[in-house]
């Protein structure tokens, strides 16, 4: 029989998606390539004004590794309209707010504004496509804050460098192997020429996609981009990095020594990328294994056993490969060694039984609720349709990517579990205090 509280949830769960409806949008392209989509929702006056550019740090050359990143920072200093430092000035002051990002695969620019101003934004996405300020100047002041980026959110953090370690373990031939905020001396040998080679070749119409969701009139819209984009010149296609990363056949270890109080243990295991079917299993195989208090490394490591202070599982999925992640922080007198050993016997767990009814329900319910609230509002949504687009070449599975989950049994979970989740197939960082105090690794 099924718990009642779970057949609560399932209702509420589908009640909500089934409220929410189909994402209307329509898609198109200019002639200089900039692929758009649009999404009209009137119920706020806000907008939300995005560009995707299909660039991460895997489209560096291995000697000037960072630029994507430091892009994302330099491509704010203003245009030849837009004084320098006013970029977020102008936004803030139109009641709007604004970020970006960087990944392996992508660089995201995007602003929120009261609806009114949604020239306001077009015509600045436009400015920073066609116009921007790569000059010495900029690369100077970019340059410091990167670093100091570095300084903060790496060098001392704590575990702050992991992602870099994983990747770099993880991958031998894939330009995957470097940190997305690359190398301060590759950053510091680059000449001004450098940077501007890479804002001519990869910031351009035909490698980006304009999203917009929110208060707008579509035929206006249109017009305004037409204005603003139009005119731009197409680029060189860019081709998207092919190369061959051989399949791991052995366990990877390394020790960290790091500025850091208490131990932990990190491993990763080699995954395909995002768009592989396989994902969709090994995505609701995380949320069985760490997705909250009851789940089973939770239950088991930072409950039962008092091992773990934290113990987390996810899957780092990228466009063609990704890591299934793996941590967990010691608690006490307990070793890295022992949380290892845990963390294999759930997985083993996984392997040798299929999930039970249950608890497969209860995770069919959270992948629904996360997908629903991933798109709970503007600007999730004008993401989603551009990273559909961009990674699977189809911006509708907004609406129907849900059933890809729906379509996962239990016995594809312990699939998975089994087919990637080996030691051979794995990296496993261990994190230790910088001596004088080294606690066991055993």
């Amino acid at each position: 029989m099924k718990h009642p509280s779970l057949i609560l949830a399932a209702g509420l769960a589908c009640l909500a998606f089934t409220a929410q409806g189909q994402i209307a949008f329509e898609e198109y392209d200019l002639d200089n390539g900039l692929h758009v989509i649009l999404h009209q929702d009137n119920s706020t006056p806000i907008v939300a004004v995005s560009v995707l550019y299909h660039v991460g740090s895997k489209n560096e050359d291995i000697n000037r590794t960072g630029f994507a990143h430091f892009f994302e920072h330099l491509l704010f200093e203003g245009s030849e309209n837009i004084g320098r430092g006013e970029y977020m000035k102008l936004i803030q002051a139109n009641g709007g707010t604004l970020n970006a990002n960087t990944m392996q695969d992508r660089t995201f620019y995007y602003e929120i504004l009261p609806s009114n101003n949604l020239e306001l934004g077009l015509w600045m996405e436009s400015e920073r496509m066609l116009h921007a300020k790569v000059d010495q100047t900029g690369v100077e002041t970019q340059r410091e804050v990167v670093k100091e980026e570095k300084r903060m959110r790496v060098d001392n953090q704590p575990y702050g460098s992991w992602n870099a370690e994983m990747f770099s373990h993880a991958f031998s031939e894939h330009p995957y192997r470097w940190a997305v905020i690359g190398s301060m001396d590759d950053l510091n040998a680059a000449q001004t020429e450098d940077y501007v080679n890479f804002y001519k070749k990869y910031y351009i119409p035909n490698n980006a996609t304009l999203s917009i969701a929110g208060d707008i009139d579509p035929s206006q819209a249109k017009a305004w981009i037409a204005k603003y984009f139009g005119d731009i010149p197409a680029g060189e296609p860019v081709v998207q990095p092919d190369t061959f990363e051989p399949a791991l056949t052995a366990e990877v270890q390394d020790t960290i020594f790091d500025n850091i109080q208490l131990p932990a243990v990190f491993t990763g295991y080699r995954m395909p990328g995002q768009s592989h079917p396989d994902a969709y299993a090994l995505q609701m195989l995380t949320t069985a294994l760490s997705d909250g208090p009851s789940s089973r490394l939770s239950m088991r490591m930072v409950d039962k056993d008092q091992s773990a202070l934290q113990v987390v599982a996810f899957p780092y999925a990228l466009e063609d490969h990704g890591i299934f992640i793996t941590l967990a922080l010691v608690n006490g007198d307990h070793s890295t060694g022992e949380l290892l050993g845990t963390m294999e016997e759930e997985i083993a767990k996984l392997q040798n039984e299929l999930l039970g009814e249950r608890e497969f329900e209860k995770v069919m319910n959270k992948v629904e609720a996360d997908f629903i609230t991933q798109n709970g509002s503007v600007s999730g949504i004008a993401e989603s349709l551009s990273n559909y687009h961009v990674y699977f070449g189809d911006a509708n599975l907004i609406n129907t990517e849900i059933e890809r989950y729906r379509a996962v049994t239990r016995a594809d979970i312990q699939r998975v579990a089994t087919t990637y989740l080996q030691p051979s197939n794995r990296v496993v960082l261990t994190y230790l205090p910088k001596p004088s105090a080294n606690p066991s690794v055993e």
